[in-house]
């Protein structure tokens, strides 16, 4: 934003000064005053005012402003484009790291969008709404959550059962409601509280009160996942996984001995090596392994 500093024998002068430079009428314009004039007199000298001057900004003008400020801030380049009618106020912005400002799921951009409405109805009686955009993020968004309401919401009248989605913010729930708005088999509700607010997708013909999680990190029947490591073994959908169950340690953990189909081997102590579950002595220590620990001979 072009800012030009001016002189006058008052204020209003230099705001006029600063005005016509711009090409601006004084109502087009905003100022600062820098310092105040000062009359001269028998041994003062007169100090003329001076002021700051440059455009006034409209509401999309300050939005807009911010954000250069804040992407200047973080070092990250961005080239904005503003559209408005008289419902909202458009920002789109394109960068050459256009994931980075979207953010997970767009959570970055919905945050960028909460501030930049701040900005832009400071002063404002009525509220004008900005949406923020990226590349169009917000149109393939909306497409991409029409598909998925229709096929939770066939899986719902397919199973009889209800659909839980996963939380989402206002904007994403509206898409999903206005999507199954019309349909004779669903009906969606949305429950829970923000931030945790989610849609449940309910059949008309409901067979089972027992909500689908659709959700990641759960599976098509609703129950979620388990996929587990630890010392002992890794669980997964079946039982114990393939050869994590080594006498109770993982392998390369095991300093006494790895058990295996067929029997016990490598004791690392130097006691016992063990062959298909027979011991063979070293020294005077017999080993049977980590299962039955040692034992001496009578």
């Amino acid at each position: 934003m072009e800012k030009i500093e001016k002189c006058g024998k008052t204020i209003e002068e230099a705001v006029q000064l600063g005005a016509e430079e711009l090409g601006l009428s004084v109502e087009e314009v905003e100022y600062e005053v820098i310092e105040e004039p000062q009359k001269g007199g028998l041994f003062k000298k007169t100090v003329p005012a001076k002021v700051l001057v440059w455009k006034k900004l409209t509401d999309s003008g300050r939005a807009v402003e911010f954000l250069k400020t804040l992407f200047e801030m973080i070092n990250v380049p961005v080239v904005t484009e503003v559209t408005r009618d008289d419902d909202k106020i458009c920002i789109n912005l394109t960068s050459t790291n256009s994931q980075f400002l979207i953010g997970y799921r767009g959570e970055l951009l919905d945050a960028l969008q909460c501030l930049a409405g701040a900005v832009a109805n400071i002063g404002r009686e009525d509220y004008k709404r900005v949406v923020v955009d990226c590349e169009e993020y917000r149109d393939k968004r909306e497409n991409t959550l029409n598909e998925l309401a229709e096929k939770l919401a066939n899986k719902a009248v397919r199973t009889g059962r209800k659909i839980q989605l996963e939380p989402m913010n206002p904007f994403e729930r509206r898409i999903i409601h206005t999507a199954l708005a019309e349909s004779t088999e669903v009906k969606t509700e949305s429950e829970g509280k923000e931030p945790n607010r989610y849609i449940v997708i309910v059949p008309n013909e409901l067979r089972d009160d027992r909500p689908i999680l659709a959700s990641r990190g759960h599976n098509n029947n609703g129950r979620q996942d388990f996929k587990r490591d630890d010392r002992r073994g890794s669980y997964s959908r079946g039982g114990y996984d393939k050869r994590t169950f080594r006498g109770g340690k993982t392998k390369g953990d095991d300093r006494r001995g790895s058990y295996s189909r067929g029997g016990y081997r490598n004791d690392k102590r130097g006691g016992t090596t063990t062959i298909y579950g027979k011991p063979k002595e070293k020294g005077n220590i017999t080993s049977f392994g980590t299962f039955i620990g040692n034992s001496k001979k009578d």
